[in-house]
């Protein structure tokens, strides 16, 4: 029976006799979806009723109350009511009303277990009732995504034990949310470990490639080695063993590869003893470890050489090298585009700059060698950042790294004599960059340190002040790269009494390389901090003060919750330069992690602190801290990319191009930036055509319409002589470079396939951005530069011809963007002349008589026309067969595969394929995979990996002359 009004069942609720009020209650309870308006009136005597322990229906009254408070939305009484009301509350009902309830139960018990409060055991009574719901529902990752927001770390077991034939299923899907869920270090830490203990429990069955990746983050290098040569020792697994070296080389975790090459047994054995230690009894393991089987020897220097030797960067550098695709003409527009005007080193320095990013990692370095005079132009500090440009084009290239620098080296490091310090120093610097990929740990990479250290002491010989900043400053941010994440003392030790110095310009870079040697460290090197702190109180140099302030930020990299109490002594601290030091420690401590309260810190002080650099570094550590969810970002952007602040603006930019620089379609970020190009302000527009360009990497007309908008806008803004200030035309010509930065085949990339942030890759676009102050650091962008390549390879690190991939999408998408042609003179055509009608009839008359002789003429411009004709039919018939685009198509080893590609990548299963992956899943459709030969019996079509020539990569591409010969009939 529908009821018009309750005011009836309200009036029974004033009445004695406790069998009325609850009959009037159950009757209210019925109606009130549409009559709660008119309850709330009476809604204090419901919750009267509710409170009277003499009232033995006070159950029913507090559900009815709770439900009218949930119609007038206040859930918080709501919710109270809810839990007080007992069995008239279902938790397995699925009306709104119950639905929301429950919700915000969830909600609140989460925030409780969060603060450590004490819990109402009816509230945790609801949420158990959920969990059983769940199992009984099936809805597991419900479970676990409740569990994990609870920190319940019992039912993140509970859940993903229960789960059983989708175990597996829910331990990959608890990997990948635990690293954008769960924002506490600590708990996160907590849950891998248990996801450990869940893998090992499956035995054989377990997905290795996914427990080497929980060992890699918890840091247990003992267990990754002992995972490794279990693999190793089986003949049907030891390829992932290998998969799994690829894969930890791609988070290029410098430390952790390190100490892992210390836990196998190849290494092991060559470890010398102690001269006159007296003979030991060995373990189990070291004996095993010299005295392992031929074949299982083989494959552990195998795992050797992609951990130490550097087949991994070899493989990427010869595919850079191979496919590069760098446009010559575009170069040499760029070059005339700066020659225009008045002569400007600062564009000058851009054009060599932007040079290396578009040549980064090939090694073809024959533009500048084409063109010395141009390049010797340079002088002073600009001929230091030239000469590094060269570890930009040869990064990775390690074999013949000196060799490729010796005329710009110190001819003797020790000495203390330099010819050219400038050349000197940038040539150390270059050393670093090459370096950077492999670290200290590779043979090639010890060897260089060595010579950076002796160049380093050398230098401090070096009468000249300027010779030897030049020398010192080169040599420190070169031992920084090569040692990073080392956390060698003795080397910080050097650097730190370079510090105390008081030399600004060497200060900085000794001050940045003790920051990159300690990379992550944490509170293990807290004195070291404390040290910092105070001698960047003491000094007068800003240099050295913001370079001790970025150690600070790189020691503290990774380490969140860990980094507060110093982040809030940084924050609060009355020098500008250590509070801007303070927000990049947020960036670097938080990165990746999208910590709501990282996120609140550093919203904070972009729009309150005094000093406008201080604000710039909060607004960019945005794009740090969100790097893993960079859809989030442009909403969070958008307001302040509309402040009045011009440094926030230009925040706004490189936060943009920081957090969404690896998005598939960053058409939200781009619109922001569409505006920020024509902003009043030149270095506003300098940072929104660079963030343009890092996020339009590899993006054709195809997949992007507005890529070739932005192309046009670079070459008419680096040319643009009289209406673009110097500022804007260099944000421009560096945006030409890295628009096509690597030859076209490499991206910015911040983040691993796994998840996980890559400490260089941060570190690089952490320093990159110091390039407002300090010019040389632009070439730290190369360290964040990731090549876009699928290579496949055989148990011998070959790349066998016959594995192919399919692409479900038209290759014309994913395609390079097409070259520059020639611009092409325009030749001055000859005004026809005025025929006056008297020269007519005479023409007229001579026709005539030409007629009655029989002979004929023919013009030559008719001629002409008539050839022209013929040749464009012949072109029209000569057009090539247009091919209709299949739907798949076939993708060769090694290939070029974009970040947007790979989502249309598909591995054959057809069960004739000789070559299969050994593991197949969606993050491995790009960087190195290893394979599995189905028919090892027959002969093997390989590609070879081979160190790119150390000569002019152009001349290889010319046509030679023929071998001298003699005409015979």
């Amino acid at each position: 029976v529908i009821m018009d009004t309750v005011s009836g069942l309200l009036v029974l609720l004033d009445e004695d006799q406790p069998k009325i009020k609850e009959h009037a209650l159950e009757k209210l309870g019925n109606v009130l979806d549409e009559h709660w308006a008119e309850a709330a009136d009476s809604i204090a005597l419901i919750e009267e009723l509710s409170e009277d322990d003499a009232f033995h229906a006070k159950e029913l009254a507090a559900f009815v109350a709770s439900k009218i408070f949930y119609h007038l939305e206040e859930y918080d009484d709501s919710l109270r009511l809810a839990l007080a009301s007992g069995s008239y509350f279902d938790v397995g009902s699925t009306g709104e009303y119950q639905v929301t309830i429950v919700g915000k139960c969830i909600d609140k018990y989460i925030a409780l277990r969060l603060e450590d409060a004490t819990i109402d055991p009816r509230l945790e009574s609801i949420v158990e009732g959920m969990f059983q719901k769940c199992y009984a529902l099936g809805s597991y990752r419900q479970a676990l995504g409740i569990a994990l927001e609870a920190h319940r770390l019992d039912k993140v077991e509970d859940a993903i034990v229960r789960s059983g034939d989708q175990l597996s299923d829910m331990l990959s899907h608890c990997v990948v949310v635990c690293q954008t869920l769960v924002t506490n270090q600590s708990f996160r830490r907590d849950v891998f470990g248990v996801l450990v203990g869940l893998y090992e429990g499956q035995g054989t069955s377990c997905n290795f490639i996914e427990l080497a990746t929980c060992l890699h983050y918890l840091g247990e290098v003992s267990k990754y080695g002992k995972l490794l040569m279990s693999l190793i020792r089986d003949d049907e697994r030891y390829l992932l063993a290998y998969q799994c070296a690829f894969d930890l080389m791609e988070l290029q975790d410098q430390r952790f590869v390190a100490n892992l090459l210390l836990e196998l047994p190849s290494k092991k054995k060559a470890e010398p003893t102690q001269e006159g230690a007296d003979a030991v009894a060995t373990t189990e393991e070291e004996k095993t470890a010299q005295d392992l089987p031929d074949g299982e020897e083989k494959r552990v220097l195998m795992l050797c050489e992609i951990l130490g030797d550097g087949i991994t960067t070899a493989m990427y550098l010869d595919f850079l090298y191979r496919n590069n695709k760098t446009d010559p003409l575009a170069l040499k527009y760029l070059k005339q585009a700066v020659e225009q005007g008045r002569k400007n080193s600062v564009l000058h320095n851009a054009t060599i700059v932007a040079h290396g990013y578009m040549q980064a990692g090939t090694t073809v370095d024959s533009f500048l060698r084409n063109n010395l005079e141009w390049l010797g132009r340079a002088s002073n500090w600009a001929k230091f950042s030239a000469t590094a440009s060269l570890g930009t084009i040869h990064k990775g290239n390690v074999k013949p790294s000196m060799q490729l620098l010796q005329p710009y080296l110190p001819s003797d490091p020790s000495a203390g004599v330099s010819q050219s310090p400038f050349s000197e120093g940038g040539a150390l610097y270059a050393l670093g960059l090459i370096h950077t990929c492999e670290g200290a740990s590779s043979g090639d990479g010890t060897s260089a340190l060595e010579y950076l250290v002796t160049a380093l002491e050398g230098a401090a010989l070096q009468e000249a002040e300027n010779a030897r900043e030049a020398l010192q400053h080169g040599a420190c941010l070169g031992i920084g790269l090569v040692a990073m994440s080392s956390g060698d003392a003795q080397l910080a030790e050097k650097l730190q009494d370079i510090v105390y110095n008081d030399n600004a310009v060497a200060g900085e870079a000794a001050a940045l390389a003790m920051g990159m040697i300690m990379l992550g460290g944490g509170s293990k090197h807290a004195t070291v901090i404390e040290a910092m702190i105070s001698y960047a109180h003491d000094t007068q140099h800003e240099k050295i003060i913001r370079g001790l302030s970025l150690a600070v930020a790189m020691i503290m990299y990774g380490q969140e919750e860990a980094a507060d109490t110093l982040v809030e002594q940084l924050c609060r601290d009355k020098d500008p330069l250590l509070r801007y030091g303070g927000m990049y420690t947020v960036g670097m401590a938080y990165a990746g992690s999208a910590n709501n309260a990282a996120i609140r810190r550093l919203l904070h002080v972009a729009v309150s602190d005094v000093a406008n650099d201080v604000r710039r570094a909060a607004v960019t550590s945005l794009g740090f801290v969100m790097v893993n969810v960079p859809d989030r970002l442009p909403d969070l952007i958008a307001l302040l990319s509309e402040s009045y602040n011009p440094h926030v603006r230009y925040g706004s930019c490189m936060a943009l191009a920081i957090g969404c620089s690896h998005m598939d379609d960053p058409s939200e970020a781009l619109a922001l930036l569409e505006v920020l190009k024509d902003d009043k302000v030149d270095f506003v527009k300098q940072g929104a055509l660079i963030a343009c360009s890092m996020l339009l990497m590899q993006q054709n007309p195809e997949t992007n319409p507005k890529a070739k908008a932005l192309r046009k806008k670079l070459s008419d803004t680096s040319s643009d002589v009289k209406h673009s200030a110097t500022m804007t035309r260099m944000g421009a010509i560096l945006g030409s470079g890295i628009v096509d930065a690597g030859g076209r085949n490499v991206t910015i990339e911040l983040m691993s396939r796994s998840g996980f942030t890559k400490p260089p890759a941060v570190v690089g676009m952490v320093l990159w951005t110091q390039y407002w102050y300090w010019y040389p650091m632009m070439h730290m962008l190369s360290l964040s530069f990731a090549p876009t390549a699928l290579v496949g390879v055989n148990a011998h690190f070959d790349m066998p011809k016959e594995f192919s991939v399919d692409c479900d999408a038209d290759l014309k998408q994913f395609d390079y963007p097409k070259p520059l042609e020639e611009k092409k003179e325009e030749k001055k055509v000859r005004v026809k002349t005025a025929v006056l009608s008297m020269t007519a009839k005479a023409k007229a008359r001579d026709v005539l008589k030409r007629k009655d002789t029989g002979m004929m003429d023919v013009e030559e411009e008719e001629t002409d026309k008539k050839g022209d004709d013929e040749k464009k039919e012949t072109s029209t018939e000569e057009k090539p067969e247009d091919e209709e685009a299949s739907n798949v198509c076939k993708l060769s080893n090694p290939m070029r595969v974009t970040r947007a590609q790979s989502n249309y990548i598909r591995f054959k299963t057809d069960s004739s394929e000789r070559y299969t992956p050994v593991y197949k899943d969606a993050s491995h459709k790009t960087g190195i995979v290893v394979l599995k030969d189905n028919k090892p019996d027959e002969p093997e079509d390989v590609v070879k990996v081979a160190v790119p020539p150390t000569g002019d990569a152009d001349d290889d591409d010319d046509v030679t002359p023929p071998e001298p010969f003699e005409w015979t009939e």
